[in-house]
């Protein structure tokens, strides 16, 4: 699945190239205004902080939410106390689009992440291009050299990495390649199972000074609260949050449910 996943987004961004040169891309990119600084708006605190997300579908689940107005959404999701907003961007099984994480981008003043499957440099310009702070990289997905290569070209952009892990020697790899950033996603991306120990497992390996952020398996305030006791610094949350129709309301929950 998660190899599938890859490709499309790839083959998808070659179409995209074909009517948007790099170079093009590369100028509108050092264009922007400087990107927010995500780290600071992660870092720990005396409480979790949330990602909202963005996400009309999932390859597990299908169709989630007809989210017609993403920055409406995103907006509820600043109002509501979220730290940072996930756009899903791939088109294919999540339904995203880069149109998406503009519009959010031009509505809120809190970090925005481009939340695809990140194979090469032109998705990283066009991440820029279109306002993205955040990139997600996942090390399943990349060979060393290609983790390094992208990791190194977010930062000079200005952006920062969130590097995803689901094990140990991916969390290894993720530090090895200088991420500032680390989330630990509870579904595996090639059989889409789910561990909900898995966070908590790995979270010893990452190092204070790291941001932790935990993905996935979100359903009630009570595994935000499981995560914060394993260390999380911030929580990502999509379909909890766009399933239940009062997002605002299960976003506070979330974020009230423990304190330290």
């Amino acid at each position: 699945m998660l190899a599938d996943l890859v490709a499309g987004a790839v083959a998808d961004a070659s179409e995209r190239r074909a009517l948007r040169p790099l170079a093009q891309l590369e100028a509108e990119a050092l264009a922007r205004p400087a990107a927010l600084d995500a780290v600071a708006a992660l870092a720990p605190a005396d409480r979790v902080k949330i990602i909202a997300e963005v996400k009309r579908a999932s390859p597990s689940r299908g169709a989630l939410a007809d989210i017609a107005d993403p920055a409406g959404l995103a907006v509820s999701y600043q109002t509501g106390g979220a730290s940072a907003i996930s756009v899903l961007t791939e088109q294919r099984r999540f339904l995203g689009s880069l149109a998406d994480l503009e519009a959010v981008r031009a509505a809120v003043d809190i970090p925005v992440l481009r939340k695809d499957f990140i194979a090469n440099p032109y998705q990283v310009f066009e991440a820029r291009a279109a306002g993205a702070d955040l990139v997600l990289l996942i090390v399943a997905a990349l060979e060393q050299s290609a983790l390094l290569e992208l990791h190194t070209l977010i930062r000079q952009l200005g952006m920062t990495a969130l590097v995803e892990t689901h094990s140990a020697e991916e969390v290894e790899r993720a530090l090895d390649a200088g991420a500032s950033v680390v989330g630990v996603n509870a579904r595996d991306l090639s059989t889409f199972e789910l561990d909900r120990e898995l966070f908590g497992a790995l979270a010893g390996s990452i190092p204070s000074g790291v941001i932790r952020i935990a993905e996935s398996a979100v359903r009630e305030p009570a595994d935000v609260a499981r995560y914060r006791a394993a260390g999380a610094d911030a929580v990502l949350v999509g379909e909890a949050l766009v399933t239940g129709g009062e997002p605002v309301a299960a976003l506070e929950s979330f974020l009230n449910t423990v304190s330290a």
